[in-house]
């Protein structure tokens, strides 16, 4: 830990000293990585990732921008689409149209993580500039200028749109009703303790989208695994957001890490078994090969019950871990459901 004085508003000496927060979860060689071998990296994205091994310099602060450099967060898009795609199969047997829906949900969500997270950083570009992990990211390091970052949101989105387009026009519906939930989500965590909540809002819209695809209309069963994913986002972005509890509490940001504090493990157990509950709901309602899912679901349990076991609050090393590895658990889950839909 340090104090680091550093200018702020022209404010007398004496009250321009900041507080900053070791960067926890970056200790190591990694850390040297970061700082060394690649200096105009992000501080929190792994090391030796595509974006900054294989691109051109010039195109990495854009890549950067839309988090390229870390997929994860685009898989956690993407597994609830193809969840909607595997309970509309159970429900209505397979078509030839859902490989290319399995495609789209996948560009789509590259895409479409990528705007949001642009429109994140846009609307963040203040409160990231306080925080250890975050200040390195293209907008407050200075890398990408405001004008190009609103470019690059509308070139992502344009393309998200079009493919939207060729979806059904139930989905295509769903679609652009699920920009109100991204549009309103970097503002959540400066007025409510549960900003994951409107993260999983949002996060978990294509179950819907992707189920009214195949379907041509929403029926229970999407609805309810809805309500599953909300249940597993504030779960794994609860994991997440602990990295950040000491420099949230300094800057005013809320979130359910520093809400649960201490009572994080009980409570994010109630929230694994709820999703569990949601999800086995939502598969029964499909009323098809149920014996197959539920093995996925089991395995999924397992999995979420594997991170309790290992989580570590004060840890960020271990927290950025077992967030990482919900893409097993949710890749779990869609296997099985695609298997009992296929059957």
């Amino acid at each position: 830990m340090g104090l680091c004085p550093v200018q702020r508003n022209r404010l007398p000496r004496s009250q321009r000293v900041i507080y900053e927060q070791p960067d926890l979860c970056h200790h190591g060689p990694d850390a040297m990585q970061s700082r060394t071998e690649r200096p105009d990296a992000v501080v929190d994205a792994p090391s030796g990732n595509w974006v900054d091994t294989l691109t051109p310099r010039g195109w990495r602060p854009w890549l950067r921008l839309s988090r390229a450099d870390r997929p994860i967060g685009t898989w956690l898009l993407l597994l609830p689409c193809w969840w909607g795609i595997g309970l509309a199969m159970m429900a209505d047997g397979p078509r030839w149209m859902d490989l290319w829906i399995a495609v789209a949900c996948g560009i789509g969500a590259l895409v479409m993580r990528g705007a949001g997270c642009t429109w994140n950083d846009i609307t963040d570009r203040d409160i990231d500039g306080k925080v250890a992990r975050t200040r390195s990211r293209p907008l407050p390091s200075g890398q990408v200028r405001l004008r190009g970052a609103y470019l690059w949101l509308l070139a992502q989105s344009l393309v998200g749109f079009l493919i939207l387009l060729t979806l059904d026009p139930a989905a295509i519906g769903m679609g652009v009703a699920s920009l109100a939930l991204v549009a309103i989500y970097p503002f959540a965590k400066r007025f409510t303790w549960w900003p994951q909540v409107f993260l999983g809002l949002a996060f978990n819209w294509g179950v819907m989208l992707a189920y009214a695809a195949h379907m041509g209309r929403l029926d229970a069963a999407p609805v309810v695994a809805w309500l599953a994913g909300i249940a597993w986002t504030i779960f794994y972005d609860t994991i997440y957001a602990h990295q950040d509890v000491e420099d949230d509490a300094l800057i005013g940001v809320k979130s359910t890490a520093r809400l649960f504090g201490a009572n994080s493990p009980r409570i994010l157990a109630g929230f694994a078994v709820l999703t569990v509950v949601l999800m086995g709901i939502a598969i029964s309602l499909t009323g098809r090969n149920l014996l197959m899912a539920y093995a996925g679901l089991a395995g999924f349990a397992a999995h979420l019950a594997w991170q309790l076991r290992n989580f570590q609050p004060e840890q960020g090393a271990v927290c950025l871990r077992l967030f990482r590895s919900n893409r097993d658990a949710g890749l779990i889950l869609a296997l099985f459901l695609a298997l009992a839909g296929l059957a």
